[in-house]
């Protein structure tokens, strides 16, 4: 299988968005405060493309299968945050979350951030295992957070 990164486009927008939906409906994340109720989920292409942001889908053999975003996150100096990363069920375990992380991590600094930070969930525990594996760290919640019912926070150096 060959699986290839690159920029969302608006043809993407409606299998991003139902990877995205289908993931947080599994895990009981369909809920206010998540990224399931996000302004403007369902055209991602619109939401990204500056300099200092990006969301990318994974395709495999011609199908999306995941996405994974950034965005300069405004609370915390030179710190962009890792966004809506997500991989379709048929493909999960393949060590693809890895690939996804290092590859925007990537952008990230290509970009002129020199940390990374996230928020999850407790029900989401195979993305924590992956963010921990990829040398992230726990933080306590900052004051601000982009989703209200997230209550786990990760940074990373870049």
């Amino acid at each position: 299988m060959d699986y290839a990164f690159r920029e969302i486009t608006p043809d993407d927008d409606e299998k991003i968005v139902s990877i995205i939906r289908k993931n947080l409906e599994a895990y009981s994340l369909n809920i206010p405060g998540t990224a399931y109720f996000d302004e403007g989920l369902d055209h991602l292409s619109t939401c990204y493309g500056k300099d200092d942001e990006g969301y990318y889908v994974l395709e495999c053999d011609g199908q999306v299968v995941g996405g994974i975003g950034f965005a300069k996150f405004p609370f915390m100096d030179d710190t962009a945050e890792l966004q809506k990363i997500y991989l379709d069920d048929p493909v999960k375990g393949k060590g693809l979350g890895y690939r996804m992380i290092k590859f925007v991590e990537n952008k990230m600094k290509e970009a002129g951030f020199k940390r990374s930070y996230l928020e999850t969930h407790d029900n989401l525990q195979a993305a924590i295992h992956i963010y921990e594996k990829s040398g992230y760290t726990e933080i306590d919640k900052p004051a601000e957070t982009g989703h209200s019912s997230m209550n786990r926070f990760f940074i990373k150096d870049l």
